[in-house]
């Protein structure tokens, strides 16, 4: 694979983050809807896995292979993925959409939106990782 290093509006950026799951088909379910409704499209499909891309960054979720122990994501790793929303409707569309899944749950859900301070979704995916959407200041 080639990487295009010319391009430094992209400098910084992520280039893309590589999930794995213990349920595919459950967190396809979840990562799709989830996704398509940030603007992601899909990217590629194979037997263990999917992507999705919106611009320069795309979003693997891959079947895990090691089952040792559970997601702790107050363990060292990752904690959390955060995205941008493109407006706060957006974010209490998506906090209606996880309180209707049974795939995922709001956290923190005394104090949404305001959880962290600012305008956000704070919710749990179907392996348990943090995924928070914040709204324009």
């Amino acid at each position: 694979m080639s990487y295009n290093y010319g391009n430094l509006d992209q400098s910084g950026t992520l280039h893309h983050v590589e999930l794995c799951t213990s349920d595919l088909e459950r967190s396809i379910s979840f990562w799709g809807w989830f996704l398509s409704a940030l603007g992601y499209e899909p990217k590629h499909k194979w037997e263990n896995g999917r992507s999705w891309i919106k611009g320069p960054t795309y979003i693997v979720l891959k079947r895990a292979t090691n089952f040792g122990l559970p997601f702790d994501r107050n363990a060292p790793g990752l904690n959390h993925i955060a995205f941008h929303a493109g407006s706060r409707e957006q974010v209490d569309e998506l906090t209606e959409g996880v309180r209707e899944r049974d795939d995922s749950t709001v956290l923190y859900d005394e104090q949404h939106p305001y959880a962290g301070g600012y305008y956000a979704l704070y919710c749990e995916n179907p392996d348990g990782v943090k995924v928070e959407v914040v709204g324009p200041e």
